[in-house]
């Protein structure tokens, strides 16, 4: 299993924590991932990253489809990859409708057509075999729709490139099976390894769609976890909740939430509607306790050293290909280093 280090987006100040950065790096971890909501983006905290290290990935969880034109972001992407010597990785998402919508100012769409589009045309892009023409559902180039002056014309990228591994973050039954047919990974949100039964029927029912003998082999899941060294493990499952309980209650709409709905298919129903209700309600610290000790135990490795040993096994018998993990704590780079290997192989 490799290591991916989560930055996650900014709050209200943007701190890069670049001596992190920098162990991990030391330390063997294989990537660096940054995220975007509506504040920092997550490509210029990359490209910064890029000219400060040498050898670890640069990865995107993710940058927003409805943010840019498939033909930015294949831009963007063969940029930072020829300024980084091939370091890129190139994570996706569709966001949700209220972010989609009210801060980017784009219909939501199909989203599964525009998924299948937006990976189609970057992969032509990148592939530069012919000028780049598409017309889908979603997509249209050369765009020849209402105000086109009708001079557009196929282009070829310029700069030349590689095709970069695809990941995309996706949750719900059908975008997990697009997942499995046309990416090279998978950026689940609130993975649980002991949920593999959830996703496996649509995952594999993705790879045979794909009919070139795909399997979990040729597949990448990148699942984000909390790790936690304390001897208080009460303690350390409630400092996971507060994330666990704003995605759950409060990121998305009353009645369309796709973390919500996934915590329902885990079986955790009524806590779901319970956090969903507070959350809703602006009672966030109730929302918070109101999350179960063993939903945030699933998705975290909490406790002593031994505690986090014995419970790590869980994801690598799941088929995770790379943790994801959001620290700043020196001892968890050691110990995770150490648990997968990475530091045997660092330098």
């Amino acid at each position: 299993m490799k290591l991916g280090l989560y930055l996650g987006y900014s709050g209200a100040k943007l701190d890069l924590p670049v001596d992190t950065v920098l162990e991990a790096e030391r330390l063997g971890w294989d990537s660096v991932w940054t995220a975007e909501a509506y504040g920092s983006d997550a490509v210029t905290p990359l490209a910064y990253l890029a000219a400060l290290t040498k050898r670890i990935k640069l990865g995107t969880a993710i940058m927003q489809i409805p943010a840019r034109t498939p033909a930015m972001t294949a831009m963007t992407a063969m940029t930072l990859d020829a300024l980084s010597g091939g370091r890129m990785l190139v994570g996706l998402g569709l966001s949700g409708p209220q972010v989609v919508e009210g801060w980017h100012g784009q219909p939501y769409g199909h989203p599964q057509a525009r998924l299948r589009e937006y990976v189609a045309i970057l992969r032509k892009i990148w592939a530069r075999e012919e000028p780049v023409e598409f017309h889908g559902k979603e997509y249209n180039l050369p765009y020849t729709g209402p105000g086109a002056t009708g001079l557009g014309k196929p282009l070829k990228s310029i700069l030349h490139g590689r095709n970069m591994p695809i990941y995309l973050a996706t949750l719900g039954p059908n975008n997990i099976r697009l997942t499995a047919e046309i990416a090279d990974g998978w950026i689940p949100a609130f993975f649980s390894p002991y949920r593999m039964d959830v996703f496996r029927p649509d995952l594999e029912a993705g790879f045979a769609r794909a009919g070139n003998g795909k399997s979990m082999k040729d597949f990448d899941i990148v699942a984000t976890c909390s790790v936690i060294i304390t001897d208080d493990v009460k303690a350390g499952l409630a400092a996971t909740k507060p994330g666990i309980a704003l995605y759950v209650g409060g990121m998305g709409a009353r009645q369309k939430n796709f973390y919500n709905e996934l915590m329902q298919r885990y079986g955790y129903t009524e806590a779901a509607a319970r956090v969903q209700e507070l959350y809703l309600a602006g009672r966030k610290a109730e929302a918070e306790a109101a999350v179960p000790d063993e939903l945030a135990d699933e998705m975290a490795l909490v406790g002593p050293v031994e505690r986090i040993r014995e419970r790590y096994k869980a994801w690598e018998d799941a088929g995770v290909g790379t943790l994801l993990i959001g620290t700043r704590d020196s001892r968890v780079l050691q110990l995770m280093a150490e648990l997968t290997g990475a530091l045997a192989n660092a330098g």
